[in-house]
């Protein structure tokens, strides 16, 4: 059986990394897994190009969110041996589920896995853009000492609404997070979760209510139809003026072009995240060079323990896989021809 997986190249490191499993050489330690198991594993760093031999006869797909391989319908249809499609991570979107449904592929991912990363790098882009943090770093590297230049642009979290767009795993260990920073917490997300909101301290209100009273919006919704490029022009231009969008979820939400120009305006004070579309983003991406923002590369949830959590929770779905045993329901997002995650399950 030959499993394909996609994985960022190897790259030397100022310093070693023993911890580090995230390249084509290490890739979560599976290749003594398939070794072990008498399978052919073939790692590649570019889809695009390398990928066109091996689609007549892999049998698993494994790829990542933070450096996606998008298995089109097209890829699909030419991937006869095809049964399953994993997501080393949390998000499916790079995979073209309904294709995968029609063809009866197997899509799962590893639920949970980087929750606790992506949660605690909103907490801190939050604070980042409040702080005016760049500016005042930057001041720092480069011999500056202006202080007006800097605390002009500065504010407390406290006492501010944060809105949560998407209230699952993630969302809800951000709101967790930011409770003791005494702040307003409200949210918005097709499942209303009455149980934990007097525990988080939540209140749940429509989203043009989240949008146009929220000083600080954070995205943890997945991208469906329904959330494709959701933030267009018209809500940016509804959100309170000089507020702020940290966004970990998915880049295409935002409506790219939309997005800076409500920066460059300055209708928006801040827009953080580290989610482009595509990715990995273009050396040209406008978000790169767009005023007022604190961008990352998409790194959020690949902290080394998330890292380690993902290798764990791959080989697991990989076991059950082997072992014809059921998968665990909440990893599953297609199965037996139908989309059963409730997340994409949303139009």
């Amino acid at each position: 059986m030959k499993i394909v997986a996609v994985l960022p190249p190897v790259v030397e490191l100022p310093e070693p990394s023993p911890g580090y499993l995230f390249n084509v050489e290490r890739a979560y330690n599976l290749h003594e897994y398939f070794a072990s198991k008498g399978h052919e594993f073939v790692t590649l760093s570019d889809a695009k190009e390398s990928l066109e031999p091996h689609l007549a006869d892999m049998s698993i797909f494994i790829c990542s969110p933070f450096y996606p391989a998008y298995l089109t319908k097209e890829l699909i249809n030419r991937s006869p041996n095809l049964e399953l499609a994993v997501t080393a991570g949390i998000g499916s979107d790079h995979f073209d589920l309904e294709a995968c449904a029609a063809r009866n592929i197997t899509v799962a991912e590893v639920t949970g896995s980087n929750v606790v990363s992506v949660a605690e790098h909103t907490v801190m882009q939050i604070l980042i853009l409040l702080r005016n943090f760049i500016g005042g770093h930057q001041q720092a590297v480069n011999g500056e000492w202006n202080l007006p230049k800097i605390g002009a642009y500065a504010h407390d979290l406290e006492g501010k609404t944060v809105g949560i767009f998407g209230f699952g795993r993630i969302g809800q260990r951000v709101a967790a997070r930011l409770h003791p920073f005494d702040v307003k917490l409200i949210y918005n997300d097709p499942y209303r979760r009455k149980d934990l909101e007097a525990q988080l301290g939540v209140k749940y209100v429509s989203f043009n209510k989240l949008v146009e009273t929220s000083d600080i919006i954070t995205i943890h919704s997945p991208l469906t139809d329904k959330t494709d490029t959701l933030f267009n022009r018209d809500v940016l231009d509804r959100t309170k003026q000089g507020s702020y969008i940290v966004n970990t979820a998915r880049g295409r939400i935002m409506d790219t072009a939309a997005l800076v120009d409500s920066l460059k305006s300055g209708h928006l004070a801040g827009y953080a995240g580290d989610v482009w579309y595509p990715q990995p983003a273009a050396a040209d991406h406008p978000w790169r060079t767009m005023p007022k923002q604190a961008m990352t590369i998409h790194y959020s949830g690949m902290t080394l323990e998330a890292q380690h959590r993902i290798e764990i929770g791959t080989k697991a779905i990989l076991d059950n896989f082997f072992e014809g045993k059921a998968q665990k329901q909440e990893d599953l997002i297609v199965e037996d021809g139908e989309i059963v995650s409730p997340s994409y399950k949303i139009k």
